[in-house]
């Protein structure tokens, strides 16, 4: 019996490496900080009026930017390097990023946290991916990398329910809603300097794999590498319109503030993460590929739906449905990309792979909040739904030209 064979559905958790879920488990508060910090830029302060749609995705994009120029040198240097040092620094740049938050509400400072913020994920995104998969083989990558997306999932919706305990807070200190935002930034900053020291506890023993100049397979690889994210940037493309922006889109079309949909996103993304439960059952009864495209395609329904949606529990509803299947595909997505690319070269594969969906995905941000500020000032409705149909369209396309580039292309290693 193969090693794949062996993974029952009820035992493949069981399969990733001890080492690997403490990893894994080592991500948790910064992704609760990071649901916080969205619900806090694109709901809070826009209800406050600090910020509007338009200056929340300017934020978000500039963040991807950062992402963009640096993340490619910075996978080049952490697969000559070390990844580690790279996960560390990334890890490493959050609080900073929290601090900031934390004393101003100055749109200036918010963009520079921005930056920051963008500095911590591009230090990391080319390390992540590939130390996870170095640690494991084809047999146990699909379990390993959906347990990576449930664990970071359910905590980034605890951070997205935060929220709801501010009333309390306030309550019960005395202060106002701001200042309580503010401190519970503060404390979040505090503890944050505890991960890149665990992490740097964790992996201190952790063996690199060394970079080799590509040549032959190892190239044909590269090109895999480059058609394969340069497709999924389209999918990119589409996400980017609206689903950075859904607690705006909340409060404008519908009126409901951070202290609700704040709540629903934490909601979502539990779901999201438990449905991912699946995503190595399918990958081993459908196949890897064909699993993705069932998921990815499926959702493209529900998000073209979301324009047609009458009141917000509707729309709750059938977001749920559409990012629970969409998200089932996104560790399979990773697994996918970890198998097509060389050892040596899956911190650049990372990198770029991260960078092509995140370049056309800050521009239509930034486009999605202008979109929204703009049905806002004149009163046109039809703009809000206008980014979900435009999304939909590019989703059609990204996911039709996978198909019809890598229905042939195995991962080997």
């Amino acid at each position: 019996m193969t090693p794949e064979a062996r993974l029952t559905e009820a035992g493949q958790s069981r399969t990733v490496p001890r080492k690997v879920k403490l990893l894994i488990f080592s991500q948790a508060l910064n992704n609760f900080t990071v649901g916080f910090v969205l619900i806090y830029l694109t709901a809070y302060l826009l209800e406050v009026g600090s910020l509007n749609a338009l200056q929340a995705g300017t934020i978000l994009g500039v963040e991807t930017v950062v992402v963009i120029v640096a993340g490619i040198p910075m996978g080049v240097l952490s697969d000559r390097t070390g990844r580690r040092k790279f996960l560390i620094l990334g890890n490493s740049f959050v609080p900073v990023t929290l601090i900031i938050f934390s004393l101003t509400s100055d749109f200036a400072w918010l963009l520079f946290g921005g930056i920051l913020l963008g500095a911590a994920e591009a230090s990391a995104l080319g390390s992540w991916n590939a130390i996870i998969a170095d640690q494991t083989r084809l047999a146990n990558r699909d379990p390993a990398f959906s347990l990576s997306f449930i664990v970071s999932n359910v905590f980034l919706s605890g951070g997205f329910a935060l929220p709801l305990a501010i009333p309390a807070l306030q309550s019960a200190l005395g202060l106002s809603p701001l200042a309580i935002h503010s401190d519970v930034l503060l404390v979040l900053a505090i503890a944050s300097f505890s991960v890149p020291v665990f992490v740097w506890l964790l992996l201190r023993n952790y063996v690199e794999t060394k970079r080799i100049e590509a040549k032959g397979e190892s190239k044909r690889e590269l090109r895999l590498l480059l058609k394969f994210s340069g497709l999924n940037g389209i999918i990119g493309l589409g996400a980017g319109l609206i689903i950075p922006l859904l607690g705006s889109w909340f409060l404008y079309k519908f009126a409901v503030p951070d202290t609700y949909s704040g709540p629903f996103l934490a909601l979502s993304n539990i779901t999201i993460a438990f449905a991912a439960v699946a995503s190595p059952r399918l990958s081993k009864r459908y196949g890897l590929f064909n699993s993705i495209l069932m998921t990815a395609g499926s959702s493209t329904f529900f998000m073209f739906s979301m324009a047609l949606v009458p009141n917000v529990f509707l729309a709750g509803g059938v977001y749920l449905v559409r990012a629970s299947l969409m998200n089932m595909a996104a560790p399979l997505l990773d697994s996918y990309l970890m198998g097509i690319v060389h050892p040596s070269q899956r911190g650049l594969g990372s990198a770029i792979s991260a960078i092509v969906w995140r370049l056309p995905n800050s521009v239509t941000t930034f486009i999605g909040g202008y979109i929204l500020w703009l049905g806002l000032t004149t009163g046109n409705h039809f703009l809000y739904d206008l980014p979900w149909l435009l999304a939909s369209g590019l989703y059609v396309l990204g996911i039709g030209l996978l198909y019809l580039n890598f229905r042939h292309v195995k991962p080997t290693g």
